[in-house]
């Protein structure tokens, strides 16, 4: 039975699963906006391609914790899977720990870049920083999550198993 941390993720990652999808239906609506408006009218809309923009940061962000908590995110596994067991939990758990990591560097990076970023606003639409980069911090966040789970779960596989990695 999982773990109510990893429900509690589980439901989250369902969320953000939502909001990629409807992002990538306005994504769809734009791109048609934008070529009825230039075809037909011979007008340009950079708020189009501007919002269009914003929702390819939330299907790409938003995404990614999904695709790792469901263990189907891109993995080159040929050598990893030539190794024996024990160097192969060794490794698989060090990869966790370093995505714990990368999530963590990437979420102090965007808190940095923020605080000269968060005053300013896009060109087309006005919309704050803040809000335009909150789908990448907020789909990082989760992705920090649920790599402490995974991390936590690989070092309870090697306690289980008896074996040091």
């Amino acid at each position: 039975m999982p773990s109510p941390l990893a429900r509690a993720l589980a439901a989250l990652c369902r969320y953000a699963e939502i909001v990629a999808i409807w992002a990538l239906v306005g994504i769809t609506a734009l791109i048609l906006l934008q070529v009825v408006a230039r075809e037909a009218f011979a007008a340009g809309l950079p708020w189009a391609d501007e919002l269009a923009r914003y929702f390819g940061l939330c299907v790409i962000f938003l995404v990614v914790p999904i695709l790792l908590a469901n263990d189907e995110h891109v993995k080159v596994d040929l050598f990893l899977n030539m190794l024996p067991p024990r160097p192969r939990r060794f490794v698989c758990t060090a990869n966790e720990v370093l995505t714990v990591v990368f999530a963590a560097l990437f979420l102090v990076a965007g808190w940095l870049f923020m605080q000269r970023a968060w005053k300013f606003s896009t060109p087309a639409i006005g919309m704050p920083n803040l809000i335009y980069y909150l789908p990448a911090l907020i789909g990082m966040a989760l992705l920090l999550l649920v790599a402490i789970q995974r991390a936590i779960a690989a070092f309870g596989k090697d306690a289980a198993d008896g074996s040091t990695p």
